[in-house]
């Protein structure tokens, strides 16, 4: 069998290097954290350009969620895959990741230049609010969009939300056992247990894995290479799954930083645009320079970038059987309900005291009403400099 190298023989109404360029501004440019770069991807490229159809979108939302990796470098993958293949996806996903990889080398040169970056906790306390904002309102919009009036996808929506908040990450186990129960509830499988399809099936789950497992080498850089591509290998969903198993191996298992340095990490990632797991680069870079930086990155993203187009062109083609878009439609509103807890989750963490509430409230009004004339990094310095004069006010011991 071979695999097909497209996924729409129909001519784009746009050139790969628009979507090139639509996407370097978007890793230059989109704050926010994954949650808020999907977002905005379907309101540019689908309500907007109409580049890409809501269909097509869902999809890809869809496979990034049920595969793991991080969110919206997946979905950029899969975006830049609809129309221009291999080729696209890949040059796709290099204009994404690329801008805000030289944004965190360049902090973790300052970093380690000056011995810290006090002033982050100040810009974070202003951004980090904002962001919830941001959050939020692309919350709002996904869930008009995909959850409709149905009791059942109500149901799922309101368990994976509660559930996200509760264990504060996503259940990847909830959000396929939604896509299963509508398939059963709504287009119910016949002849499901045929030898040939349940092994053609598990060859292609298990295939993209086997093939993204890292032999160990010697030395720092494949220690750090195989540990962030087991990683962007195994880890589901965006920095909320992330940043714990990040934690347990940087910090615990192979003391490479102590916490406050992974602390720091982690607020560079939020206070830069694009792709949440960049933070990856920033650690790299601390421990063992540019070439870490570029091993750490490398090897958090290549996984991911494989676990979409390896599926993409089989998704594609069967996924107008009933019973797989029975199984897309719970998968999507289940992970529609865990990106609302998200925004609960990240609320408890950024929003500690009244101003950072106002600031998130603000954002999102400001953000429901004047949306379409508002940009979001405007948005983003206007609370960096709030930050920075409120937070030695109400943190003056810092």
């Amino acid at each position: 069998m071979t695999i097909p190298t497209t996924l729409d023989a129909d001519k784009p109404s746009y050139s790969l290097k628009q979507l090139m360029q639509y996407f370097l501004k978007l890793g230059t440019l989109g704050f926010g954290g994954p949650i808020a770069l999907v977002g905005y991807m379907h309101r540019d490229l689908v309500e907007e350009r109409q580049w890409i159809s809501e269909a097509e979108y869902q999809e890809g939302l869809t496979l990034a969620q049920v595969a793991p990796g991080p969110l919206a470098a997946q979905l950029s993958f899969y975006l830049g895959y609809v129309h221009y293949s291999i080729l696209g996806s890949a040059l796709v996903g290099v204009a994404f990741v690329l801008p805000s990889f030289l944004m965190v080398v360049a902090l973790g040169w300052a970093y380690t230049l000056f011995g810290g970056l006090s002033w982050m906790q100040a810009v974070f306390y202003g951004v980090g609010a904002a962001v919830i904002g941001i959050i939020a309102i692309s919350a709002y919009k996904l869930t008009r969009k995909t959850v409709g009036t149905d009791w059942l996808l109500w149901g799922i929506y309101v368990v994976n939300a509660a559930a996200t908040v509760i264990t504060q990450s996503e259940r990847v186990e909830l959000i396929l056992g939604a896509g299963f129960l509508v398939w059963l509830l709504k287009s119910p499988p016949r002849n499901w247990f045929k030898g040939n399809r349940v092994n053609s099936i598990l060859g292609l789950s298990l295939a993209p894995f086997l093939a993204t497992v890292p032999t160990v080498t010697p030395g720092i850089l494949g220690q750090i290479f195989l540990f962030f591509a087991t990683a962007g290998s195994f880890v589901f969903g965006s920095g909320l799954a992330i940043i714990p198993f990040l934690y347990g191996g940087v910090v615990k298992d192979f003391q490479w930083l102590d916490a406050q340095q992974f602390l720091d990490a982690v607020a560079v990632a939020m206070i830069t645009p694009g792709p949440v797991v960049i933070t990856t680069g920033f650690i790299g870079f601390l421990v063992a320079g540019f070439p870490g930086a570029c091993v750490a990155a490398i090897a958090m993203f290549i996984p991911c970038y494989l676990l979409t187009i390896i599926p993409a062109p089989y998704f594609k083609k069967h996924g107008k059987n009933p019973g797989i878009s029975a199984f897309v439609k719970g998968v999507t509103v289940a992970a529609t309900g865990a990106i609302a807890g998200a925004v609960v989750v990240l609320g408890q963490q950024s929003l500690r005291d009244l101003p950072t509430s106002l600031i998130a409230l603000v954002t999102l009004v400001a953000l429901g009403k004047f949306g379409k004339k508002l940009s979001e990094p405007i948005v983003v310095v206007i609370a960096a400099i709030i930050g920075l004069v409120l937070y030695p006010f109400m943190h003056p011991q810092a």
